[in-house]
């Protein structure tokens, strides 16, 4: 930020929409700035598109050839660094498991019952849906960010911010 300041250059935030969704993206950390490049990829896509930059140099790309982003970074468990040892996985599933679901609850639209069936833990699917509600106040003050998915949070897909509002299935 202060290097924006500095500058005068956009600061871009680094909230995906795994972490957006369940809350794990923090206001004046990840989701501070004015333009999200990944607002709308799942972690394990930002992994992959990573690891697919760092063996590709696009046509006409202005940045360097070969690895740019650090292969540590890469294989570094998840962590806000809110608190010494704290990783994501110690309150959620691997994020192989939590984007499964989460595309199934944010861009399929599918019922807590149908994604059980598709093999995930009943607690799990039901405590991720719970994080998806109220985190809704979060997302509210994000960036904009670029649509890729079926599902852009924001106008696309959007919950009322009150007291004990839940769809009915």
């Amino acid at each position: 930020m202060a290097l924006s300041n500095k500058f005068g250059a956009m600061l871009v935030t680094t909230g995906n929409k795994s972490e957006v969704s369940v809350g794990y993206a923090t206001l004046y950390g990840d989701m501070n700035g004015g333009f999200n490049p990944v607002k709308d990829l799942y972690k394990t896509q930002v992994y992959a598109l990573s690891r697919w930059r760092n063996a590709h140099v696009p046509h006409g790309a202005l940045g360097p050839g070969g690895v740019v982003i650090p292969e540590n970074i890469l294989t570094k468990a998840p962590t806000a660094e809110l608190k010494e040892n704290q990783r994501d996985q110690d309150s959620l599933p691997p994020y192989d498991v939590l984007d499964d679901i989460l595309a199934c609850l944010v861009d399929d639209e599918m019922p807590v019952a149908d994604i059980v069936a598709r093999g995930h833990d009943a607690a799990t699917v039901s405590r991720i849906e719970g994080l998806l509600y109220v985190a809704e106040y979060k997302r509210r003050q994000s960036a904009p960010g670029v649509k890729i998915t079926q599902k852009l949070f924001g106008r696309e897909r959007r919950y009322p911010i009150t007291n004990k509002f839940r769809e009915t299935e």
